[in-house]
């Protein structure tokens, strides 16, 4: 029997599975961002959840990332995978391609980031946030499926849900960063406290304000615009990575907590 793969979705994706059933939950958290979806994609069992809600009524800074995770992992998941908008901080990085992050740096404030706020102290480690055999699996499916994408990235988690300065989005480039995310933390420190392997897939919307002297302010109607174009290349995408996704990882994320 296959394992369930939980996807989240991002900007954009509100729903992922035709015929899908349909599960309002609750977590020891509060409720997630939207009811549970479940079906099945070539055969495998799937959970659903969109992260800023069907209508994206949640900002970056007050969706319940806890909730999400939970009613994921509550439902049987062990496997997650998180879909982004990004934002490209380099200019060989085009807005149109796929980006398989491998790090994030932490530029959020005030998020409630882990599980364990005592009386039990858990200190997770999560030196490779993203889990390495899914990434693996991701960049064999990426060339199979022919897409535009990088295998590698590190984004930057700004609060949001304003965009960046152009002398921020400067720094981040000047930092080596590749890409900009509103949500990429706590979501993936938090998948790591659950042991759940955790995939990152950005589709880039956009290039940064002060990627390029000449680089028009980031608006939010050309981001929409942008994924909703693309819709079915992302959705694609995530259908083969659900089917790709081992049932018996040989990864030690299932580990993280095995010395805590």
């Amino acid at each position: 029997m296959s394992t369930i793969v939980g996807v989240i979705g991002g900007s954009g994706l509100y729903e992922l599975l035709d015929g899908a059933v349909e599960h309002a939950v609750t977590t020891p958290y509060g409720a997630p961002s939207s009811t549970l979806s479940t079906g099945q994609i070539g055969g495998r069992d799937v959970a659903f959840i969109t992260r800023h809600g069907r209508a994206h009524e949640l900002a970056p800074h007050t969706i319940n990332y806890r909730a999400n995770l939970w009613a994921l992992h509550d439902m049987g998941a062990r496997t997650v995978i998180t879909s982004s908008a990004v934002g490209s901080l380099k200019p060989d990085v085009q807005p149109g391609e796929f980006v398989l992050c491998d790090q994030f740096i932490d530029r959020t404030s005030g998020r409630i980031d882990t599980f364990y706020e005592g009386p039990k102290v858990v200190h997770v480690s999560v030196a490779d946030p993203y889990c390495p055999e899914l990434r693996a699996r991701a960049t064999e499916v990426m060339k199979r499926l022919g897409e535009r994408y990088h295998p590698t990235g590190t984004a930057v988690v700004i609060q949001g849900p304003r965009f960046s300065t152009r002398a921020e989005s400067r720094w981040f480039q000047q930092m080596g960063w590749d890409v900009l995310s509103m949500t990429q933390h706590p979501e993936t420190a938090l998948a790591r406290e659950l042991a759940m392997c955790c995939l990152n897939v950005s589709f880039v919307s956009d290039h940064d304000a002060g990627v390029t002297d000449d680089a028009e302010p980031v608006r939010a109607g050309d981001v929409w615009r942008r994924m909703a174009e693309n819709q079915g290349r992302i959705r694609a995408a995530l259908a083969a990575l659900i089917v790709a996704a081992p049932d018996i990882p040989t990864c030690r994320c299932r580990d993280a907590l095995s010395d805590v």
